[in-house]
C-alpha cells in the first residue's frame, strides 16, 4: 500500500490546528504540526514533505520568511499559505513570496481538502476553491465544527443556536450596507460572521462570506451570500426561506 504524503502543518493557534489537522489527515494525507518558525525548522530540515502548509503569521516571525529559509534546502516544496486576513494586498505579499495559494480562515474543511489536493497534484479535476459553485456546496460541514471544537458536538450544537439567533440581524445589516454603498461597513460584518461560519460549519454560508469580502460592490455575490444565509436560515431554524424573509 503506497503511504501518503505527509504535510507540515504550521499554526499556532490549537483550535485552528486541530480544525486543519483533521481537514488534512481526511484526504488522507499525513501531518506534522508545529507552532512556530523555531519548531517548523527542526521538523522540516527532518525529513522531506509533500507540502508546506504555513500560517501567515507566528508567534517568532511569518510565513513568508519561514519560506523562504527552508526552501534554501527544499526548493521543489509546494506551498499554501493560511491567514486570517482578507486583505488583497496580504494575498499578493504571500503569493510574490513564493506561495502557489493563499486560504483565508475560517473556511470549510472541503475547500482546505481541494486546495491541498490541487497543489499535491492528487486529483487533476479538481481547481481552487475561489469560483466554486455555491449551491453546490454542502450547507453543513459536521464534522469539521466538530473537530474545530475537538469532537465537542453539545458545543457545536449550542454554537449554532447562537448562530442562528443572530443570523437574520447580521444578514440585514450586510444587505443594507453594501446596498447602501458603505462597503467598509459591510466588510466589518462579513469578517465577524465568517470566522462564526467556521466555528459552527456552515460551509456554504462561509464560501459566499469570503466571497462577498472581496468584492462588497458585486451584485452577484451580494445575491449568492443572500441566497445562502436565506437556506442557512431555513434548513437549521425550520423557517420558510422566501424572499422578504429577514
Amino acid at each position: 500500500m503506497k503511504t501518503p504524503p505527509r504535510i507540515l502543518l504550521v499554526e499556532d493557534d490549537p483550535t485552528s490546528r486541530a480544525f486543519l489537522t483533521a481537514a488534512v489527515q481526511a484526504v488522507p494525507l499525513d501531518v506534522d504540526g508545529a507552532g512556530s518558525v523555531a519548531d517548523a525548522l527542526v521538523l522540516a530540515r527532518s525529513r522531506r514533505y509533500g507540502l508546506w502548509l504555513f500560517d501567515a503569521n507566528l508567534p517568532d516571525g511569518n510565513g513568508r520568511e519561514l519560506l523562504e529559509q527552508v526552501r534554501r534546502e527544499q526548493p521543489d516544496v509546494p506551498a499554501l499559505a493560511h491567514t486570517a486576513s482578507d486583505d488583497p494586498a496580504t494575498r499578493d505579499a504571500l503569493i510574490a513570496a513564493g506561495f502557489s495559494d493563499v486560504l483565508v480562515k475560517p473556511l470549510p474543511a472541503a475547500a482546505v481538502q481541494a486546495a491541498v489536493r490541487h497543489a499535491l497534484g492528487l486529483d487533476a479535476g479538481t481547481a481552487p476553491t475561489r469560483g466554486v459553485d455555491v449551491d453546490a456546496r454542502p450547507l453543513w460541514d459536521d464534522d469539521a465544527a466538530a473537530d474545530a471544537l475537538n469532537g465537542n458536538r453539545e458545543h457545536v450544537a449550542m454554537l449554532r443556536r447562537l448562530f442562528i439567533a443572530e443570523l437574520p440581524q447580521v444578514r440585514e445589516r450586510i444587505v443594507a450596507a453594501a446596498r447602501g454603498g458603505d462597503h467598509g461597513a459591510a466588510r466589518a460584518e462579513l469578517h465577524k460572521l465568517r470566522a462564526s461560519c467556521g466555528f459552527v460549519g456552515a460551509a456554504r454560508l462561509a464560501g459566499v462570506v469570503q466571497a462577498l469580502q472581496s468584492r462588497p460592490d458585486d451584485a452577484d455575490a451580494l445575491e449568492c451570500f443572500d441566497r445562502a444565509a436565506r437556506a442557512t436560515l431555513a434548513q437549521l431554524a425550520g423557517v420558510d426561506a422566501r424572499p422578504d424573509y429577514a
